[in-house]
């Protein structure tokens, strides 16, 4: 990781947590909207979101919008450097994984994997116009995601995140899994046609 992308993941992440309550509110409302109406929304199966965290915007009014035969889950990180995932419901229990971060209490032998969801809404710190994230820096999501890179769905990937946190240019690096599409207050980036719609 660079210096500059050190200090954009840093000014970045600022920019998110400064917005007032309001704006939080509506924008995620906003972005539940913006999810629902992506043309590959799945009317069914496993769908994956995240725990929001700061800053990041939340995704609960599109959890509570889905479609009744879909099954929400959370990322539960794994003891091979990869990320699981688990349903989970409002009232289910959570723990608090190594980075603070609530998970699904689940046997290991109970998680799902990568491969078994039909769409992941990745949180990110910054994108561009071409659907490139940029993540906190841990490497977990491409990490698990890296058998995207040889076949193009399912699960299909779509970023979530304010408009604010939108830069000119982000350059990609071999590791990194192309979304395919990244969804905000403001509009959606169909990154298969690298489009603002």
């Amino acid at each position: 990781m660079t210096d500059d992308r050190t200090t954009l993941r840093r000014e970045l992440r600022a920019r998110r947590r400064n917005l007032p309550a309001a704006a939080r509110i509506g924008g995620a409302e906003a972005l539940a909207a913006q999810l629902l109406a992506l043309p590959f929304a799945p009317p069914s199966g496993y769908v994956a979101g995240y725990w929001a965290m700061d800053g990041e915007i939340a995704l609960h009014a599109w959890q509570l919008r889905l479609p009744r035969d879909c099954v929400y889950c959370l990322p539960v990180l794994h003891a091979d450097q990869r990320l699981r995932f688990a349903p989970w419901r409002p009232g289910d229990a959570l723990v608090a994984n190594r980075f603070g971060i609530p998970e699904p209490a689940l046997a290991p032998e109970s998680l799902l994997e990568p491969e078994q969801m039909s769409l992941i809404v990745l949180p990110l710190v910054g994108f561009d116009g071409r659907g490139h994230r940029l993540g906190m820096g841990g490497g977990w999501y491409d990490r698990s995601l890296a058998f995207r890179q040889r076949r193009p769905a399912p699960p299909w990937l779509v970023g979530a995140g304010f408009e604010l946190q939108r830069v000119e240019r982000l350059d990609a690096a071999d590791w990194d899994v192309a979304l395919d599409a990244v969804c905000t207050e403001a509009g959606t980036v169909d990154c298969r046609s690298a489009l603002y719609v």
